[in-house]
């Protein structure tokens, strides 16, 4: 494909790349509305709590240990080529989650799934900077980022309809149909691209950050999952981690081709995006991932209501991530974005207060307010990070930005969980103590009991009336720990708040021109 067939496609190129990015990310909020009927021996698999957390996190140790090294093959390789074949992957990787007959057999197809995608997910930025000139990058990656707002929408909403007509495996089996188009047009309308000029390989580098990011990514899941960072293997995953991402480090400094050129993040444009990325998913995984059991759980709303009531959310970031370059147009990267910072900051003093009884609509302003000023943040975020390295890096300069987001997610969940799960157990444990004792209940059962508000109402349901006594107890431990977790939420969204007011510039100027000049040499379409 020349390069005017290229360009005058390329807004059909987008739609494509938007199909692909519906399906990995309506496949992971699907998951979250599913964990209760996983865990049921007759509707699910029987899973347990572990092996429920292992389902997601299988998922996204292999996703984010191999998001980097795929985005620098796929500059090297091909693009387009990595796309199709991470697409591929992912469909077969589905139909297998939706047919497993044991949690172990769910969890390793989860993985496969998390192979696949992080195949997909590099390409698409990149794809988006190479057919896009920098005049209408900037609204591409807007659409790209509110097509997130849309899997949002898709995934709880359908999970809970597909839940409620259908087996389990059936939200699995959904990826499978969006994959089939996704293929039959990505030959059409994407055109091949890839680094001209990449130099010899950086093999080392490569294989250095595999392992460094699955041991520090697996021992922040793990130190979460325990609410505890001395556990002998956390100890040694971070240490690892750490100390081989380290090594990586070093090793691409000294090197003449580096798979990551660290120069890129002296421009304050990449670091600060890149940091405040961090920050942000930081502070909203946590809360993200745990209104899921507040709704279903505290509220006792069913998957489908739980599921509906997503939507604002999905309806804010689809709304403001078109809108943000507007925003930037007129009253520059800093100002939108701490702008965007202090309206997300508001949100979490509104979940630092929220009750079982908060009117609902007032839940739902407070989340499109909060999925609005998300998205008029990462937006430019995202578009600063690619527009700011050669089109010829694109691919790892777009693995860094997913990355940073996986990490930062996933140190959410753990930090923030453990937050709410310590606190939890503490404010539960006297009087889940005094039922077990009352009613003859094993002093391990009763532990495993005590971790979660899910595994609470299990047992209240095991125990019948004798049970329900534990009921509001368990909501007010789990809501008030929600509470402490928003307030460590809000702290680091106000770090945030000051990294942009001090080092992000003013102007975002310099990003498109240098991009462009880049093309020539170092990218090429076909």
């Amino acid at each position: 494909m020349d390069r005017e067939t290229a360009h005058r496609r390329r807004w059909g190129a987008l739609t494509v790349l938007i199909i692909c990015l519906l399906v990995l990310v309506a496949d992971n909020t699907i998951l979250n509305v599913a964990l209760r009927v996983l865990s049921d021996p007759e509707q699910g698999v029987g899973a347990s709590q572990a092996q429920l957390a292992w389902a997601i996190n299988s998922y996204t140790l292999v996703f984010a240990g191999l998001l980097f090294t795929f985005g620098v093959l796929g500059d090297r390789w091909g693009r387009r080529r990595l796309l199709a074949s991470g697409l591929f992957v992912f469909g077969v990787a589905s139909a297998l989650s939706a047919y497993s007959q044991s949690p172990e057999q769910l969890i390793a197809a989860r993985a496969a799934m998390g192979f696949g995608a992080a195949m997909v997910m590099p390409q698409t930025l990149s794809i988006i900077t190479d057919v896009f000139p920098s005049d209408e990058r900037p609204r591409a990656i807007g659409i790209w980022a509110g097509a997130v707002g849309l899997a949002l929408a898709i995934g709880p909403t359908a999970g809970g309809l597909l839940l409620e007509n259908f087996w389990w495996g059936s939200i699995f089996l959904i990826n499978v149909p969006f994959v089939l188009v996704g293929l039959s047009l990505i030959f059409v309308l994407i055109p091949e691209s890839r680094d001209e000029n990449p130099g010899r390989l950086d093999l080392v580098g490569v294989l250095l950050s595999i392992p460094g990011l699955v041991l520090l990514i697996y021992g922040v899941i793990t130190a979460g999952e325990r609410a505890s960072l001395t556990d002998p293997d956390v100890v040694v995953a971070l240490l690892g981690g750490l100390g081989v991402l380290t090594l990586f480090v070093l090793h691409e400094k000294r090197v003449d081709d580096p798979s990551l050129d660290v120069r890129f993040f002296r421009d304050p444009r990449f670091s600060v995006s890149i940091a405040v990325i961090l920050l942000l998913f930081f502070s909203m995984a946590g809360i993200i991932f745990f209104m899921s059991f507040y709704w279903q759980s505290v509220r006792e709303f069913s998957p489908l209501v739980a599921g509906l009531l997503v939507l604002p959310s999905a309806v804010g970031q689809m709304i403001f991530a078109p809108l943000s370059p507007t925003l930037v147009r007129k009253a520059g990267p800093r100002s939108v974005a701490a702008g965007g910072i202090v309206a997300v900051c508001c949100s979490f003093v509104f979940f630092a207060v929220i009750q079982q009884d908060t009117p609902i609509p007032l839940i739902m302003l407070f989340f499109f307010v909060q999925a609005a000023a998300m998205a008029t943040v990462l937006t430019p975020a995202t578009d600063a990070i690619v527009s700011s390295v050669p089109p010829g890096k694109a691919g790892a300069a777009s693995a860094v930005q997913n990355t940073a987001r996986q990490i930062a997610t996933a140190l959410g969940v753990a930090v923030l969980g453990a937050v709410i799960s310590v606190h939890y157990r503490s404010a539960l444990s006297p009087e889940l103590q005094r039922v077990a004792a009352e009613e003859g209940v094993p002093e391990e059962r009763a532990r495993t009991a005590g971790e979660s508000i899910e595994a609470t109402m299990t047992l209240v349901r095991e125990l019948g009336d004798a049970g329900r006594v534990l009921v509001a107890p368990a909501k007010e431990a789990f809501v008030s720990g929600m509470h402490l977790a928003a307030l460590v939420s809000l702290a680091f969204g106000l770090v945030g708040l000051v990294v942009v007011l001090i080092w992000l510039p003013r102007s975002s100027g310099g990003g498109g021109e240098r991009g462009e000049r880049g093309r020539g040499p170092g990218t090429r379409s076909g």
